[in-house]
């Protein structure tokens, strides 16, 4: 690493050589505001191979919301297209799991209850459902706690739920939208190293839109940086860290270098955006 952004070979877009799961092909989406269309991401692209781990990264306001809704079929396509697995996203998809900031777990099913709702849907008899979920219950570490409701359950034990959820439909792509954001430090660094573990153990596709630097080194194979808006893509950070990864990394040398050299891309941009914010406030003052 020499701290000089690297250049998004083609090599580096399409994973290495390996199939592509996810295919963004020059992506854009405005929106209409009473002051007149705002451009919130443009002409972005890039690939994400299958079993690969890819976090998007940029400064509040870059777009990656909308990215991450515009791929899970959750907003409209404006410019470009999105294909997973070969197929054009122009809605939700079953092959596409999401994971949100906040745990969607259901108040008044069990853990188990909650892990089966998928399969539930699809018609999956019941004994076969919940044994199914029992599965993911316990790849999530919660075994033991299937007949716990969300009330009685830790905040990073709920999101464990939402995720043994999610991946229990067998989703080809899983969308992470900061889904550790609301817990303390330190279970966001445990929950981390479990979705390694998962991760690795299913050879799951996965792309995580964060904006906590530590938490996408310790978890991708690439880090994509986004620019301040409109959203692009700035630059691509491939991550040659050893695998398998666990928190006790975080305090290696090399893991301080890939902090440093993300951080100096995301501190111009972020500089940008509070520019852009005051010379507002003055405006409207």
């Amino acid at each position: 690493m020499n701290g000089q952004p690297t250049p998004a070979s083609p090599a580096i877009e399409a994973g290495a050589g390996c199939k592509a799961m996810l295919k963004v092909d020059k992506v854009g989406r405005h929106f209409d505001t009473d002051e007149g269309a705002v451009v919130a991401i443009e002409d972005i692209s890039f690939t994400v191979s299958e079993s690969e781990f890819v976090s998007v990264i940029g400064p509040s306001g870059c777009g990656k919301s909308t990215l991450f809704n515009l791929i899970g079929g959750l907003l409209p396509m404006g410019e470009g297209s999105i294909r997973v697995a070969g197929e054009p996203i122009d809605g939700p998809h079953s092959a596409i799991g999401m994971v949100f900031q906040e745990d969607a777990t259901f108040p008044w099913r069990t853990v188990l209850e909650n892990v089966a709702f998928p399969l539930e849907l699809q018609g999956v008899p019941k004994k076969e459902r919940f044994e199914k979920a029992q599965q993911f219950v316990n790849l999530v570490g919660l075994g033991g706690f299937e007949r716990r409701y969300p009330a009685e359950l830790s905040g990073g034990m709920r999101q464990r739920v939402s995720i043994a959820r999610t991946l229990a439909h067998e989703p080809k792509l899983l969308l992470m939208d900061e889904p550790f954001a609301a817990l303390d430090e330190q279970t966001r660094l445990l929950l981390g190293d479990k979705v390694l573990q998962i991760q690795q153990a299913l050879r799951q596709t996965v792309l995580l839109i964060t904006h906590n630097i530590t938490e996408a080194v310790q978890l991708s194979d690439r880090v994509l940086i986004m620019t301040y808006r409109p959203g692009r893509i700035k630059r691509i950070v491939p991550i040659d860290l050893p695998r398998p990864r666990t928190s006790e990394m975080l305090s290696s040398e090399v893991f301080g270098r890939y902090i440093a050299e993300i951080w100096a891309d995301l501190r111009e941009e972020a500089s940008r955006g509070m520019l852009e914010a005051e010379n507002y406030s003055r405006k409207e003052a």
